[in-house]
């Protein structure tokens, strides 16, 4: 009586020869994926760390902007009326702007998530607004800015302020927020909330003592996720009004004071014509991206000063 090989669990030297041969084919174009982005990483920071090589400077971190090109040479402060170009009223502005954003999108975007996963009934509606909430997280940079600019800055009268513009980036990582922090809290076990209910725990208490803390280390990574977005962006700040160029740092005390921030003055330079802006453009990069890093750095020391499994 014969027996059919099946091909699947064929178990002789060649198909086994064969099989990791395929492993490595796969491993191999694994790599190369990998490489394509790393490879192209480190080409663009060397350029722009090439560029900005000499330029940033302490008076640089200090001074505000300027439009004369002779500004702009390292050494060469000019005059007291106008100074050197320099970055620090954009650098204060992208700060608050980030502080304020961060502020809403904490309440905002983990309060609806909370209400989601841990109160909302499971119905067609809860599960028509997740999926809306999901598809914005793709939407255009630019349609959030169009929409802050009708919503914050005509029809509630902002202006162009420092709070239309926190406002607006809100609206556009908060279904970022929203995702990650659902995702954190479905990761939770069930059997820790039974156990919290099992000791006469309200469902606030549990919330409060048992989910959140555990949870906190994915909530954590989606808000530090969008934040690194949301400083980079440029066309929703420049379509509620942030200025190219300010020469007085905006003031957190006053949020409905006009503002600047470090992508559209980045933007700006890079439009000029003078070879000298270039230059100081990639130092303004060098800027935005140290205080990128540091911020993620703070976020993820928190992240894990909470994480229970480290």
């Amino acid at each position: 009586m014969s027996v059919d090989t099946d091909p699947e669990f064929d178990f002789s030297g060649s198909a086994i020869e064969r099989k990791r041969l395929y492993g490595k084919l796969f491993l191999g174009l694994c790599i190369s994926a990998a490489m394509v982005g790393i490879v192209a990483l480190i080409a663009l920071l060397a350029d722009v760390l090439y560029e900005a090589w000499g330029w940033v400077t302490w008076e640089f971190l200090t001074y505000p902007p300027s439009q004369v090109p002779d500004h702009f040479i390292p050494g060469n402060y000019g005059d007291l009326d106008t100074g050197p170009a320099g970055i620090y009223p954009a650098i204060i502005g992208s700060i608050y702007l980030i502080v304020l954003t961060a502020i809403f999108t904490l309440f905002l975007g983990v309060g609806a998530a909370i209400y989601l996963e841990e109160y909302a009934p499971d119905t067609r509606l809860t599960q028509f607004i997740e999926a809306n909430i999901a598809n914005l997280a793709g939407v255009p940079s630019i349609v959030y800015g169009l929409l802050g600019l009708a919503m914050f800055v005509r029809a509630l009268q902002t202006g162009a302020s420092l709070i239309a513009g926190a406002l607006t980036l809100t609206l556009l990582i908060l279904p970022i927020v929203i995702v990650a922090s659902q995702e954190a809290l479905k990761a939770v076990p069930d059997s820790m909330r039974q156990a919290s209910y099992g000791t006469g725990a309200t469902k606030w208490q549990t919330i409060r003592n048992v989910v959140l803390p555990e949870a906190i280390p994915g909530i954590m990574t989606g808000i530090i996720l969008s934040l690194s977005r949301a400083i980079g962006e440029t066309a929703p700040i420049l379509m509620v009004g942030a200025a190219a160029s300010m020469f007085t740092p905006p003031q957190l005390t006053d949020p409905t004071g006009a503002f600047s921030a470090m992508p559209t003055t980045i933007f700006d330079w890079i439009t000029l014509p003078d070879e000298a802006f270039q230059h100081v453009a990639a130092a303004g990069i060098v800027v935005l991206l140290t205080i990128l890093l540091l911020m993620n750095a703070t976020a993820i020391l928190i992240r894990n000063k909470y994480d229970r499994r480290a």
